[in-house]
Parts: C-alpha cells; sequence; structure tokens
C-alpha cells in the first residue's frame, strides 16, 4: 500500500513539472513526527495528491463514499490510503479509522468543507472538530489554488496545466473542551480553523470565510 502511494506521489510530481507551474511553500512547517491532522479548503478531486506531493509525509484520506461505487475506484482508493466516510450523517466507523491513524502518529488529511467549494470557501462540516476533540492532534492549514479549473475531472491529475499553488501554513492546536461540545462551540471552533486556511489565501477564494470583506 505504501509502495502504491509513493508511485502515484512520483507520477504526479512528473505530471505537474513536464504540464504545470506547481509552486509550494510552508514545507518548513510540517512537523516530522507526531499525529497531524492536515485541513485544506477542496476545490478539486485532484487536490489529495497536490497535497500528497506537498507534505513529505505518508498521508491518509476520509472520501466521500460516493467515490467508492465501482470496483475500480475502490481498489485504487484503498490503495492509495483513502476510506469512505458518509457525510450526511455521524459515520462512526469513518470516525474510528481517522483516530485510529492518528493514534498511530499517522497523518490524517480532511477537507472541512465536506463538498469541492469551486473556487469559493464554504462552511465547513462538523466531523473535523469531532476527530480533533478526541485526539488532540496538532492541526496544520493548508490552502491550495489553481486546481479550481479542474473541479471533478480527476483525469486533470494526468495533465494538470496552468497555475497550482499549494501554502502550508503554521500547526496549531485547539483548546481542549470538556463534555458535551454545544453547537455555538463547534461553530467557533470550525471557525477557527477555516479562518486559518482563509489567510493563507487569496481574498477571491476565501468565500464564507472572508472576514476582511465583512
Amino acid at each position: 500500500m505504501n509502495f502504491f502511494f509513493h508511485f502515484c506521489n512520483f507520477l504526479q510530481r512528473r505530471t505537474l513539472k513536464w504540464f504545470g507551474d506547481f509552486e509550494q511553500s510552508g514545507i518548513e512547517n510540517v512537523p516530522p513526527f507526531g499525529p497531524l491532522i492536515v485541513v485544506s479548503n477542496h476545490m478539486s478531486d485532484i487536490d489529495p495528491s497536490i497535497l500528497a506531493v506537498t507534505i513529505k509525509r505518508r498521508l491518509w484520506f476520509l472520501c466521500k463514499h460516493e467515490a467508492f461505487r465501482t470496483f475500480a475506484k475502490r481498489r485504487f482508493l484503498y490503495a492509495y490510503g483513502a476510506f469512505p466516510i458518509n457525510r450526511e450523517k455521524a459515520d462512526f466507523s469513518a470516525l474510528k479509522w481517522g483516530v485510529k491513524k492518528l493514534k498511530n502518529n499517522e497523518v490524517l488529511v480532511l477537507f472541512p468543507e465536506g463538498h469541492i467549494n469551486y473556487g469559493q470557501m464554504i462552511k465547513a462540516k462538523q466531523g473535523v472538530v469531532r476527530i480533533i476533540q478526541m485526539t488532540d492532534a496538532t492541526i496544520l492549514p493548508v490552502a491550495i489554488t489553481g486546481t479550481e479549473r479542474f473541479e471533478h475531472n480527476v483525469m486533470r491529475i494526468l495533465n494538470p496545466t496552468g497555475k497550482i499553488t499549494c501554502t502550508i501554513g503554521s500547526p496549531f492546536s485547539l483548546p481542549k473542551i470538556e463534555g458535551k461540545i454545544t453547537p455555538e462551540v463547534m461553530d467557533s471552533l470550525n471557525q477557527i480553523i477555516m479562518e486559518r486556511i482563509a489567510n493563507l489565501l487569496p481574498e477571491k477564494y476565501r468565500g464564507v470565510y472572508n472576514i476582511s470583506a465583512k
């Protein structure tokens, strides 16, 4: 499984070099060990591979369960390091899988928005906060630009033309909340996470998290 992940990264790096204009920054912010949750904006199906070639650690992903419908896609996604999650309800099997990875000092990638945002950040779902509160993992905010042109066209992995950037911010932690978390507190914690991502993005990408516009 690890071989397949690294082989895919090798191919993606080559395609970015041959066809695209890829710029990455903040690599020095990635903790070299320990449990880590990567949170990023999400504009295209190729965003996971952009994160994988930028962050020099083995990544694991929670991925929408709809992507696992065909046999070929299931085989590819499981081999790459993805696990299906139902975004419309509390998916305890996905939550358990993610927590297990973090307790093993792995890196878990989450897209808090839960859906492709088509270039403008949308309101985050609450699952990411639940996992953070269960593990106390460090959070690493990442911002991607340029992939909005590709949207659901996963084949653009083979032809990632145009300018693409991946910016890694400073790691941070959320305050530990004891007891049941109220919806208001959940929204507040989500806001902290999403503003960290938004601050790494040009203003036109920030959408509902464009604080300066408000």
